[in-house]
């Protein structure tokens, strides 16, 4: 493979110096530069230059009367194809295609003599995806510095104190600290206090993957717990397992829960046919326990669904018979089944009665259901930070196949694994947000944020499947996206926000209350584009600044006031009241805006 740093002529370095004004990040080099014609599916086809860098892809216009930019991180490149050949008729017939991860695709075409596109293909092929060429993704390559650490936004010790954990019946493990129990789990784990290490072990060999249950969450006056795990191994001869029985026992009577409501995220029929591969789920043996599925559907429905929606939305929205397309995708359903099965969980654990979550693995379905929930339950999770915590440790830490499912720098578009599981967890979020859009300390921004960055590459936060296997340099040698998040803070807050600590959200799974999201599904379209900022929130922004900028004059006056009163009465003049010596804040708590 040649080095295409080495590979600019005079003309070329010439070339680069027109798009010599793009804003690269810190460790972003440049690699090559072209002449090329964008097929824009909204404008057309438009002239223009690109630029390709280690990080991105940056298209500019240089037609006068239509203006088009692109700025495409590579790692939200899925798949780069070649489109035509050098005998292709026909104009801009010759060229690349490219697919991406975020709901859009692009088409360039370039002139066909000269092998003219084959520097342009192999420069992307190689930097797009840096895997499966031995090179480092960017987020080691990155040099952003940022005022705090977002690697220590997330400690496990002190989220389960917050919880008000350990107790009289729950205490914290570290049997898995080497990741010798099981390699997909984090090393601090909460299980219950009657529990012994060697139980732990032997209720582990009779769980898919090892994935022990393990408490998620805890209510802090009921005391019911939100408990996560992998299926049983029950096996076409229905093996049994005292240990793991006597294991969900415990968890039962930890709070004297009647009895222990397990939720199986799976249809029924995928949870049987999986005994024929060792697996399965718990049956009559389990006593003081109810098992409920909850229909939810594996990742490759999933990853077809989204294929669907992305037929309907991009490049151009299906405007005829929009209503029945969308629902032919039946990703709103998908979206209703998500969030209707975090209901239950949560209505449950509200009432007093504790709950084990599992699918097959337990990483994908159960990790949707456990962080919504939660998010339903306890309006810490519902704060900036306590967001960034939930996806830390229900997500990251507990194992979400990121690189599986994302395929992160890996030239494989077509693997089985990749499916939009978290993207649809988002998803769920925004859906809350607009049904409760005051209990939310963060806005639509931070969720866009988070997805754009889920494929960048940009960031370690999203890197490998699990903690066992991130490099333990990647705490050292990348960036957190909570340093980017937390260093703009303002950015990402919502100003509707009101707090109500003890609050439980129930949203409306009903299709008659859930939206496409289209300001993220449909983001590409310059028409939709138009319309995302709402205008309510605009005013209210511009009113919460104007309130601040008053304030503000008005602690300058009471300050200055203050210090002449105290000049007044230092001097000799009789009569000095106290009123005017009062601090700003006593003479202005009263103040309240109208909004």
């Amino acid at each position: 493979m040649a080095d295409f740093t080495s590979l600019q002529t005079p003309k070329e370095s010439l070339k680069m110096e027109l798009l010599s004004d793009v804003s690269l990040l810190p460790g972003e080099e440049r690699i090559t530069d072209k002449d090329i014609i964008y097929i824009c599916p909204f404008s057309g086809a438009v002239k223009g230059k690109v630029l390709i860098t280690n990080y991105r892809l940056y298209f500019r216009s240089s037609d006068a009367d239509v203006t088009v930019t692109l700025d495409v991180p590579l790692g939200a490149i899925s798949r780069v194809e070649k489109m035509g050949g050098a005998s292709s008729r026909g104009e801009n017939s010759y060229g690349l295609d490219i697919t991406c991860k975020d709901m859009r695709n692009l088409r360039f075409a370039l002139k066909q003599e000269g092998h003219s596109r084959r520097d342009i293909f192999e420069v992307l092929f190689r930097y797009a995806f840096p895997l499966s060429h031995g090179l480092p993704l960017f987020a080691y390559l990155g040099q952003e510095k940022y005022a705090e650490n977002g690697w220590t936004i997330y400690k496990p010790i002190e989220e389960f104190r917050r919880q008000g954990l350990p107790n009289n019946k729950w205490r914290i493990s570290f049997i898995n600290k080497s990741y010798d129990l099981c390699d997909t789990y984090p090393t601090v784990l909460a299980v219950p206090y009657k529990s012994k290490e060697e139980d732990l072990r032997k209720v582990a060999a009779f769980r898919s993957r090892a994935r022990i249950p393990v408490l998620s969450w805890i209510h802090r006056e009921n005391q019911a717990v939100i408990v996560r795990c992998s299926q049983p191994l029950v096996g076409m001869s229905g093996k049994r397992n005292k240990d793991d029985e006597r294991y969900l026992d415990l968890i039962r009577e930890a709070n004297d829960t009647t009895k222990l409501t397990i939720y199986d995220a799976r249809p029924n029929v995928n949870a049987v046919a999986n005994k024929a591969t060792g697996g399965g789920y718990e049956g009559d043996e389990y006593q003081n326990a109810e098992l409920i599925f909850l229909d939810i559907q594996n990742i490759h429905v999933m990853r077809e669904s989204q294929k669907k929606l992305k037929d309907i939305v991009y490049p151009n929205v299906e405007e005829s018979h929009w209503l029945s397309s969308l629902e032919s995708t039946h990703w709103l359903e998908h979206v209703k089944l998500v969030l209707s099965g975090a209901i239950q969980v949560a209505d449950k654990v509200s009432s007093g009665n504790s709950v084990v979550v599992h699918c097959s693995d337990g990483w994908d379905r159960t990790a949707q259901l456990t962080s919504l929930a939660m998010l339903m339950l306890d309006s810490h999770y519902r704060t900036l930070r306590g967001f960034q915590v939930l996806i830390e440790k229900e997500w990251i830490s507990f194992g979400h196949k990121f690189a599986s499912r994302i395929g992160h720098g890996d030239k494989n578009h077509a693997d089985q694994d990749r499916s939009p599981i978290f993207v649809q967890f988002i998803d769920c979020v925004w859906q809350m947000t607009k049904q409760f859009p005051t209990a939310f300390e963060f806005n639509e921004h931070l969720l866009l944020t988070i997805l754009d960055h889920l494929y960048s590459c940009r960031f370690g936060t999203f890197l490998y499947n699990c903690e066992s296997v991130r490099d333990q340099h990647v705490r050292s040698k990348t960036v957190s996206l909570w340093s980017l998040v937390n260093s703009k803070v303002d950015m990402y807050l919502n100003p509707f926000y009101t707090p109500e600590s003890g609050r439980v959200l129930y949203p409306v799974a009903s299709m008659r209350h859930l939206e496409l999201w289209v300001a993220y599904y449909i983001r590409w379209n310059p028409r939709i584009r138009q319309q995302q900022q709402s205008p309510v929130e605009q005013r209210y922004k511009e009113l919460l600044a104007l309130r601040d900028e008053y304030l503000k004059k008005l602690e300058q006056l009471q300050l200055s006031d203050s210090s002449t009163s105290s000049h007044l009465a230092n001097s000799p003049t009789p009569n000095t009241t106290s009123s005017s010596t009062s601090t700003p804040s006593q003479q202005y708590t009263h103040l309240q805006t109208p909004l």
